[in-house]
């Protein structure tokens, strides 16, 4: 195979801050190289300066592309010679049809009118490209997460790219949408087309790459061919440590039933004729992880946004803390009964981008941080620096832009503004979604810390291994319904599955 690309002792700093130190990576034509390691180690800042997102100058190195020293002022000029990357949050135009994004900012005209025959055939040609049996002229914001993602690949298409950069594609998809996104992945190295994947999910990387290179605080720890290398390998690799176990399960007390939920109903935010929760019933003990499972869609998260007080739709139902009814009309009301709630998108509902770490920790805790309405600036940093400590958030400062943090370190930040109100319940949805395995194995540790100080948790997740990991009891929720209450004892995933796919009821 001929090199198609290689990036020669790249260093990239930001401030005082060296995010790239001397690396080195190549790639051969029709290969899949994977990119692997923890939040902030410098995987998406070597692309952006591939990509031309950090401009030459910018940066120390050398890139060669197709045997040519390239030196990309922006990213149109890494577009112009085939090199396209696919970011984890989509840049897609959702009130725009998928056409008139797949031909944004280079329109197909004829004598200075636009081509719209022509745009529609060449759009027919790249969704059947990327198996996207839709019309384009879908509106975008029609489409599902996975089928926006195959678009993102169409519009790489159509600047005929010879080099693809997908970084973390399949995080927000479905079991069924990554199965297609990696198939397609596959065509592409078939038909020539090279790709540097990033990706958390080490089966994805095992089953998908020729090679995998290992980068760990910006510098480059090995690249080896993928046969070559176990899951164990690459995790030892990534974190600089060895992991005997991902799941770090601890011995733990659970007591008596604390919350007992009856009889909740939530309906469609925009079609209250469409039921999300049915009649959903259950109970979590103190000092107890309770799982809740199930395909994406059967009622998990409005579920929790009702407890919580914070789901925007008709919802009815009854909550009994320790015994005594209590009533949840706010996300306030909850918080004020000890339940909080660290949500699934901490990108939309989570952080706010623009402050600081340390004040993302302590908007939760302002009222008991204040006396007379007067903020206590010196109690909040010293709690804020307690919980960087506790927590071990890694950044240089309290003062940081949270948006500055890796995504493992956004979600511990998160996590401290809700135990900072010190919470009996604490609701975790989709905990690990788009974080390392080291970051992983981290909050892990600190959910067990927490259910032996008597806290209750209630833990969302969409990956199996995960619920099974960590979980005492699993709630299989099924179209919007309980179906399954199963002590996590010799459970096992296919069961958890069946129970998700089945009508009936299990106990």
């Amino acid at each position: 195979m001929s090199s198609l690309l290689e990036m020669r002792n790249i260093v990239k700093c930001f401030g005082p801050v060296r995010a790239l130190d001397g690396i080195s990576i190549s790639l051969n034509k029709g290969e899949v190289l994977s990119l692997c390691g923890e939040n902030g180690s410098g995987k998406s800042t070597l692309m952006k300066v591939l990509c031309g997102i950090y401009p030459h100058g910018d940066y120390e190195g050398e890139i060669i592309y197709n045997g040519k020293v390239i030196e990309p002022k922006n990213i149109s000029d890494t577009e112009s010679i085939g090199i396209a990357i696919i970011h984890q949050e989509l840049t897609l135009v959702k009130e725009l049809s998928i056409l008139e994004n797949l031909f944004l900012g280079s329109e197909i005209c004829t004598r200075g009118i636009l081509n719209h025959e022509l745009m529609h055939y060449e759009a027919k040609l790249l969704l059947e490209k990327v198996n996207l049996p839709v019309s384009p002229e879908t509106k975008v914001g029609d489409l599902g997460v996975g089928q926006q993602q195959l678009v993102e690949i169409a519009k790489a298409m159509s600047k005929n790219a010879k080099l693809l950069v997908l970084d973390e594609p399949t995080a927000p998809l479905t079991e069924s949408e990554t199965e297609i996104l990696l198939n397609l992945v596959k065509e592409l190295r078939e038909s020539g087309v090279s790709c540097i994947y990033i990706s958390h999910k080490l089966g994805e990387v095992k089953e998908i790459s020729d090679h995998i290179c290992i980068i760990r605080d910006g510098v480059h720890i090995g690249t080896k061919q993928t046969s070559d290398m176990t899951t164990d390998d690459i995790i030892t690799m990534m974190v600089g440590r060895e992991m005997k176990q991902l799941f770090p399960r601890e011995e733990h007390d659970i007591g008596d039933v604390v919350l007992e939920v009856k009889n909740v109903n939530a309906w469609d935010k925009s079609n209250s004729a469409i039921p999300k929760v049915k009649n959903a019933s259950f109970q979590l003990r103190k000092g107890e992880i309770l799982g809740i499972s199930g395909l994406v869609g059967a009622g998990r998260t409005e579920l929790m946004e009702c407890l919580y007080g914070s789901y925007l739709g008709r919802n009815e139902g009854q909550y009994f803390l320790h015994g005594k009814k209590i009533e949840i009309n706010s996300s306030k009301d909850a918080l004020d009964f000890g339940i909080a709630m660290v949500p699934e998108d901490r990108k939309r509902n989570g952080i706010v981008p623009i402050m600081s770490v340390g004040q993302n920790m302590s908007l939760s805790a302002l009222d008991s941080l204040s006396k007379y309405g007067v903020l206590n600036d010196t109690l909040e940093a010293n709690i804020i620096k307690e919980n960087i400590k506790q927590l071990t958030v890694k950044t240089p400062n309290a003062e940081l832009a949270i948006k500055n943090l890796s995504g493992g370190n956004q979600q511990k930040a998160i996590l401290a503004r809700f135990l900072m109100v010190n919470p009996s319940i604490l609701i975790l949805d989709e905990p690990t979604r788009g974080i390392d395995v080291g970051a992983k194995y981290e909050i892990y540790k600190l959910m067990f810390k927490l259910v032996k100080q008597g806290i209750s948790i209630i833990m969302v997740s969409s990956e199996l291994p995960e619920v099974l990991g960590i979980s005492d009891r699993v709630l299989v929720m099924h179209e919007g319904a309980i179906k399954g209450d199963l002590i996590n004892q010799d459970l096992t995933q296919e069961i958890i599955m069946d129970c998700a796919l089945s009508e009936g009821v299990t106990a």
